[in-house]
């Protein structure tokens, strides 16, 4: 099956204008190939199937690194600010890969027409897990692609596809995990809660208390879940996505570093500098320079 899913992915990029990352007609279907290996990417990745039909690839979310190849995918059950690269592609043998966005009404949903009722744990795990593509699933994945060599079937066919990918996910050996993801009234879709408000006002100073309290636990309780589901700290995921949404500014909104500072709720531009320094590597104009775009001037 992955032989056939890296056909159908090189038979569509064959026909492709541009490079890499390629947005398809399939709302919430991108399509990735690369011939060469990738330096690291900082992105937010939203709940999604990533799946890799060619090549080798790994991702980290805070301190955790996940590594997934050919015949393997990385599930992703939550909104998180996460490191990718690509470490085995060739112009013989490039990396392909898809991702293909879910969310959890849809999970939801079709968990509500199950036969049998998904066990979950009850504690929160891990919102990042890979798991092999095989079976039912990949063969879910392979038609979604190919559905795409008739765009007047996609809105007919499109949800379908996507609730038995939902379908095979829920049904396979990580079911509960997702579900526990997903159930309105789970300890983990309760931090999941408190992350959107924290996704949604990441620029203000959110006191821990007042997160744990949308969450509906003590600020200990809250902490330490919310760490076993995303690998990092509620400061450092919004310190996260602070800097990734300043280097968006700066490098698609033509917006000098000093501002793009202030906008994401830095009050000290040298601390800004320091910490966006550690995190991708370099102080914000030499990075810049480095991803093709010069700075703004200050």
């Amino acid at each position: 099956m992955a032989n056939g899913l890296a056909e159908a992915l090189t038979h569509y990029t064959d026909r492709q204008v541009g490079q890499s990352p390629f947005i398809t007609a399939i709302e919430g279907l991108t399509i990735l190939r690369s011939d060469h290996e990738r330096a690291p990417t900082h992105t937010i990745i939203r709940p999604a199937l990533c799946v890799v039909a060619q090549g080798e690839k790994w991702s980290t979310f805070g301190k955790q690194r996940f590594e997934y190849k050919a015949g393997q995918a990385l599930v992703v059950g939550i909104e998180m600010p996460s490191v990718g690269r690509i470490v085995a592609a060739s112009p013989r043998e490039p990396f392909l890969g898809a991702v293909i966005e879910f969310t959890p009404a849809i999970m939801r949903d079709v968990m509500e027409h199950m036969d049998a009722p998904l066990k979950t744990s009850g504690t929160v795990g891990r919102g990042v897990f890979v798991t092999d593509f095989e079976g039912p699933l990949a063969d879910c994945v392979l038609r979604l692609i190919r559905l795409l060599d008739t765009p007047d079937a996609i809105p007919a066919l499109h949800p379908l596809i996507t609730r038995e990918i939902c379908y095979w996910l829920l049904a396979g050996p990580r079911g509960g995990d997702i579900a526990g993801m997903t159930l309105a009234n789970s300890y983990a879709q309760r931090v999941i809660g408190a992350i959107h408000c924290l996704r949604a006002r990441f620029t203000e100073a959110i006191r821990i208390d007042e997160l744990a309290a949308i969450a509906q636990m003590s600020p200990s309780a809250f902490h330490r879940q919310f760490k076993a589901l995303t690998s990092i700290t509620p400061l450092q995921y919004q310190k996260q996505l602070r800097l990734l949404e300043a280097r968006r500014l700066i490098v698609s909104k033509d917006v000098n570093v000093e501002t793009a500072a202030f906008e994401v709720g830095y009050e000290s531009p040298s601390q800004f500098s320091r910490e966006y320094s550690r995190m991708f590597g370099a102080p914000p104009r030499r990075d810049i320079r480095k991803l093709g775009a010069p700075p703004a001037l200050a």
